[in-house]
């Protein structure tokens, strides 16, 4: 029974912690479902596997492929899908990239793990910049539209009215109700137009009611 500790693997142990930390801070701060303690136990366990796969009588890949495969299930599970859109795939990748970073740490390359951690936060602020930097020119927005009577040549008008406007309507799904019809589209477009398309949408007698 051995009881001694190495060093390094304290130093490897406190490195993961820092590294989870910071990214779960991050992701703590913007109130995602994979949090500061999720992160930095992430981190942790990841390098806690690879230590242990190190010290190991036989040690080879099966661990870390393993962690790999186990985090996987994790990242699944934050990632939720509503009837037109996916939410929680940056959280899933970012549970993802904490492993890697804990795993790295967990072989002794605490410079590279503290290295991919800068670029990891770099990632996750600098790019949600650039990001509505982009939104500012191009705007997207999920448009509800209810049509007073089932005629479907009103939906061909005012797909074409969009389409003047200079805008890109996808069509997604058409449903009717009784004498109703309701469409839905995902448009985008500059969001001047867009904002204009509110009182366009509301002086137009065939439809009933738009969100």
């Amino acid at each position: 029974m051995d009881f001694t500790i190495e060093t390094k693997d304290l130093i490897s142990i406190l490195m993961s912690v820092i590294c989870g930390g910071i990214i779960g801070l991050e992701r703590e701060y913007k109130h995602k479902s994979a949090g500061f303690r999720t992160i930095v136990l992430i981190t942790l366990g990841s390098t806690i596997f690879t230590i242990a796969s190190r010290h190991g009588l036989k040690s080879d890949d099966r661990i870390a492929a393993n962690i790999i495969t186990g985090i996987g299930f994790i990242g699944a599970g934050v990632i939720f899908k509503d009837q037109f859109s996916v939410r929680g795939l940056t959280t899933a990748a970012v549970i993802w990239t904490s492993a890697a970073i804990g795993m790295t740490v967990g072989i002794g390359y605490h410079a590279l793990a503290l290295l991919l951690t800068v670029v990891t936060m770099c990632i996750l602020l600098l790019m949600n910049r650039v990001e509505k930097m982009v939104s500012l020119l191009q705007k997207q927005r999920r448009l509800n539209v209810t049509f007073r009577t089932a005629d479907f040549e009103q939906v061909k008008n005012l797909e074409e009215m969009l389409s003047n406007k200079q805008l890109i309507a996808d069509r997604l799904q058409v449903s009717k109700d009784q004498d109703t019809l309701t469409v839905v589209w995902h448009i985008s477009g500059k969001k001047a137009v867009l904002l204009s398309l509110n009182e366009v949408l509301a002086n137009m007698p065939s439809i009933i009611s738009f969100k």
